[in-house]
């Protein structure tokens, strides 16, 4: 019977012992995580909470001392009753979509050519990235002085071969494709990038494989290196969806919203009723919306490439 006691009371201390290890190396993680976890919520989640508080109220920063007076859903209401609002999203969704679908394209396909093995690549990569480390409001002006109707070098080499000039800022049309010019220009390296690390990961013996039995160069990259590669890109999809989404500065720098207001994207309209004119409330209001359509889009392109992830 002691025999039976002792060897079960050494047991519980053998289970006990990495049940206390388990617990106090957890709240070491936590004790070192925490100090980054308040500085991460005081950023993020306060702010976040402060602009759907403003959002519900009438506000304006430049008058603090009148105060703010409940709204409820007014602001939300005044805004989507708006139709320069919804020229604003079609807009927006115009340049998103343009944007991103000039870059995928470009960004695989140069990305592709990048991971075969030649002379001169390093070279060549390291001349693709330099565009993305410009920032927004650099690359919008180069852009601006190069597509001047007038002077501009586009417009120059244009004349060369016999077409005439373009008033690329002058014309809604012609300043969607400027802006989406100048966003592909910056952020394709993003892609390649990516791109060249997805397609370098897939194993050689995969390809060594595909050549013995015979597969064309056409299967191999739609059967093969895109669907091994998809999560990569998946997420360079999403977050380059997220940004264009957002996208201020360029235009800010290079059409001002012009020509009128036929340039201004969501994120524009933000920052000029906050700040040009001032009310808080509605700028709240439609940052709060904007938030929740990046968000919505988030989740379901997130959600798609969960199922990528389980398939490949």
């Amino acid at each position: 019977m002691s025999m039976q006691t002792t060897d079960a009371t050494a047991t519980m201390r053998a289970t006990g012992k990495p049940a206390k290890k388990k617990s106090s190396g957890r709240l070491m993680i936590l004790g070192f995580l925490s100090p980054t976890l308040l500085i991460l919520i005081f950023m993020v989640a306060y702010p976040i909470f402060s602009l759907v508080f403003y959002s519900f109220h009438n506000f304006s920063a430049l008058r603090p001392n009148a105060g703010m007076t409940p709204a409820g859903f007014d602001n939300y209401s005044y805004l989507l009753s708006d139709p320069d609002l919804w020229q604003r999203f079609v807009f927006t969704g115009k340049f998103v979509l343009l944007c991103v679908t000039l870059q995928m394209i470009i960004g695989i396909f140069v990305g592709y050519q990048l991971q075969k093995s030649f002379r001169g690549r390093d070279v060549i990569f390291t001349l693709l990235m330099m565009p993305m480390m410009l920032s927004p409001v650099v690359v919008g002006f180069l852009w601006r002085y190069m597509l001047n109707s007038e002077w501009g070098i586009v417009n120059y080499m244009l004349t060369l071969v016999g077409v005439g000039k373009v008033d690329w800022l002058g014309q809604t049309d012609a300043a969607l494709w400027a802006a989406a010019a100048a966003d592909t220009w910056m952020w394709t390296p993003f892609i390649i990038l990516l791109a060249t690390a997805a397609f370098r990961g897939i194993p050689e013996t995969i390809y060594e494989a595909a050549e013995v039995d015979g597969a064309s160069q056409a299967y191999v990259f739609f059967r093969i290196t895109l669907p091994m590669s998809a999560p990569v890109l998946f997420i360079a999809l999403i977050l380059r969806l997220i940004d264009s989404f957002k996208q201020y500065d360029l235009f800010f720098a290079l059409t001002g919203g012009g020509p009128g207001s036929s340039t201004e994207t969501v994120s524009f309209a933000v920052a000029k009723t906050a700040f040009n004119y001032f009310y808080t409330g509605e700028a709240s209001a439609l940052a709060v919306i904007l938030l929740c359509i990046i968000i919505g889009l988030s989740l379901i392109l997130v959600r798609h490439l969960m199922k990528l992830g389980e398939r490949y």
